[in-house]
């Protein structure tokens, strides 16, 4: 142990416990490392050009007025856009702490348990140290992941949520062309359109389904607090840490960190994340195809790519593998289209979207299983009255809880 009466040692650590109380004041996750690490990351990023933007708003128009036919669900969009990466980061950083502070948490909790009481009673106010390592190791990860996801992410919500502001529909031109350039005989436009559709597929979904927000950070909430934090880990890389190396920060991986509990509370977690995730790109996906039936002559290619694009470990796959440790299934997401196509066939568009006005109306795990035995079960969904969308805000109900009381903003589930 070194001398803590050593004059050197004392400048020293009193510079650490600078650092690292600015790291801990900023709560879980240092954001401003996080947004630096970033931008930093995304060189030759111009903002989208004007014709670029124009025709990402009128397919982003038309996209929504073609949804009229495919869903029940008025329009969730007030605000159609185009972003280049750097907004992208910007504009879903919001987003971003809902997701990765539960899991941040975690990690605290895990670097504050490796430090024996004896020692934490010699340091005092130094006790906190761990709280800022944390803050900051979380921030260059996050940093990183947001970095790397805006170098091909399409649009706002391809992760399953709507990372914008509310109501804002977006794409990303710059990173729509290399990804279209990837699919011969399909013309620019219809890529465009086809995204566009499932952009306003999702804000009109989340925009009048106000519960599901709630419910989707909740199940990563759930999933979070049941994961065990590897302390060898933790220790192997405290021991290579160089915080004056920003280089060394941002190749940091502590997805390694990470290990689900076996055990039945954290299985039900898991399983309740992955349903629900598989829910929304599937009805997003069956919409989506409904609205561009007899319209895009490419349609089976360009919902071959987006399958695909899940297949092979997209945006979405590693955002949750990275910040929550979670890998998603491409087969739900498969029997979850295949599940809302049978409930169209058999009760209609109506009652299909009713399915979402409660959240135990909404099919099981066994009912992918089984999607013609669930769309043809007897319900009391005839007796439910549609107006009930009607009465629910487009605008997201965190905005207004924000305006009225300061308060977190997570609506009730």
């Amino acid at each position: 142990m070194p001398d803590p009466n050593d004059p050197r040692v004392q400048q020293m650590m009193a510079q650490l416990q600078q650092m690292m109380s600015q790291s801990a004041s900023q709560g879980p996750v240092n954001w401003d490392l996080a947004r630096q690490i970033a931008q930093s990351q995304l060189s030759n990023d111009p903002a989208p050009s004007s014709p670029d933007t124009q025709a990402v708003i009128d397919a982003l128009r038309l996209a929504d007025l073609w949804l009229e036919d495919a869903t029940s669900l008025p329009s969730g969009m007030t605000k159609a856009t185009a972003w280049n990466r750097g907004q992208w980061v910007a504009n879903s950083a919001d987003a971003w702490k809902e997701l990765a502070e539960p899991l941040a948490d975690k990690m605290t909790e895990a670097l504050n348990g490796l430090m024996p009481d004896d020692i934490k009673g010699m340091l005092g106010p130094m006790a906190g140290l761990m709280k800022g390592i944390g803050s900051s190791l979380f921030g260059a990860q996050v940093g990183q992941a947001m970095a790397e996801l805006a170098k091909e992410v399409l649009s706002s919500t391809e992760i399953g949520l709507p990372l914008g502001p509310a109501g804002t529909a977006a794409l990303l031109p710059g990173n729509i062309k290399p990804y279209a350039e990837g699919m011969t005989d399909v013309e620019d436009g219809e890529v465009r359109l086809y995204l566009a559709l499932r952009e306003t597929a999702h804000h009109r979904l989340y925009g009048h389904v106000p519960w599901l927000r709630a419910h989707v950070i909740g199940a990563v909430e759930a999933y979070a607090s049941g994961i065990h934090i590897d302390e060898e880990a933790i220790e192997s890389l405290a021991a290579d840490l160089d915080f004056s190396d920003s280089e060394s920060m941002r190749q940091i991986d502590l997805s390694e960190l990470f290990r689900p509990e076996d055990t039945p509370a954290q299985q039900a977690a898991l399983a309740r994340l992955e349903h629900i995730l598989a829910l929304i790109g599937g009805w997003v996906s069956h919409v989506a195809g409904k609205a561009a039936d007899n319209r895009l002559a490419s349609l089976g290619k360009l919902t071959e790519s987006a399958r695909r694009r899940r297949a092979t470990g997209g945006p979405s796959e590693r955002t949750f593998a990275t910040l929550v440790g979670l890998n998603l299934s491409p087969k739900r997401l498969r029997e979850a289209t295949a599940l809302w196509e049978a409930v169209t066939a058999a009760r209609g568009v109506e009652e299909r979207d009713q399915v979402w006005s409660h959240p135990d109306l909404i099919p099981t795990p066994d009912d992918l299983a089984d999607p013609d035995g669930f769309a043809q079960r007897d319900s009391a969904l005839s007796d439910l009255d549609m107006s009930i969308f009607d009465q629910l805000s487009v605008n997201d109900p965190r905005e207004d809880k924000d305006e009225d009381d300061g308060s977190d903003g997570k609506s009730p589930a």
